[in-house]
């Protein structure tokens, strides 16, 4: 089941791949500059290392305050996994979503029009990640919850380390869907009308629902962390290309014109013509 979802996102893009849409355009759909995106990569890295700072600066519970936790604070719709804890979960989790951040942005390269842009492909995931990130090492720099397994028995040491207070939001959830989100719109963006485009969207909503998944059967995040997660990498994965899309065109060619005949008078040249 823990690999399922990754080779069904594998399956469809390499479906995909092969379908002649693939080949309709050689150019890129997005425009990027490296004096614009690489001041925003690095700010999105200072975000970043600031927020885990913040969250490493936090102190862990100690073991009276552990002893204080009540499963009745934690509101009625998270309250179900208040105390699940479970290492096979937690495992499953980080073998969906650790290798999704590698094969996601790679199986955009069996599209050769993707393929032709790979370096500009491989920018914009970066932003996308980070940006993702951000807001993922903000949120629990200074919004601390605690995790599910907070309120029950198990844990062992985790449970008075600083990250036992990192519930919210879910990070493995959130990368996982700006990484497959993003797989799919920039797919989506180089193929419009490809007949995989169905198949590629719904892997790439599926897998971060399964890490989700794990996410509450381990015990590290509540349901309500796993949907802000979910929604904020989703957002990133599909609104950071699309601030890069040059609009309505996919590209300029010069058509010649030879012997074209206009009220008796023939002329001849070139034509611009717009791809939309």
């Amino acid at each position: 089941m823990k690999y399922f979802f990754p080779l069904l996102l594998a399956g469809s893009l390499s479906l995909a791949a092969s379908c002649p849409a693939v080949a309709q355009q050689a150019r890129s759909p997005y425009r990027t500059r490296f004096g614009v995106d690489a001041p925003i990569i690095a700010g999105e890295l200072a975000v970043s290392g600031f927020g885990l700072y913040r969250s490493m600066q936090r102190n862990g519970l100690t073991n009276t305050e552990l002893a204080a936790l009540n499963k009745n604070d934690v509101p009625k719709f998270d309250r179900f996994s208040a105390g699940y804890y479970s290492e096979g979960f937690q495992t499953a989790g980080d073998l969906i979503c650790y290798p999704s951040l590698v094969i996601a942005p790679g199986l955009l390269a069996l599209s050769p029009a993707i393929r032709a842009n790979y370096g500009q492909t491989l920018a914009l995931y970066v932003q996308t990640v980070l940006a993702a990130d951000a807001l993922f090492t903000t949120s629990i720099g200074n919004i601390p919850r605690y995790r599910p397994f907070l309120y029950g028995p198990e844990g062992g040491d985790q449970r008075n380390g600083h990250i036992a207070t990192n519930a919210f939001f879910a990070g493995h959830t959130a990368h996982t869907a700006a990484a497959t989100f993003f797989a799919a719109k920039v797919f989506h963006d180089y193929n419009p009308g490809s007949r995989a485009q169905p198949y590629v969207w719904a892997a790439a909503a599926a897998v971060p629902a399964v890490v989700a998944y794990t996410r509450i059967e381990a015990g590290k995040h509540f349901l309500s962390d796993n949907i802000v997660g979910y929604a904020v990498g989703a957002t990133m994965g599909v609104v950071v290309p699309q601030l890069h899309k040059v609009a309505g065109r996919r590209g300029i060619s010069m058509v010649p014109l030879q012997g074209v005949n206009v009220n008796g008078y023939s002329y001849s040249g070139l034509l611009v013509s717009k791809q939309l």
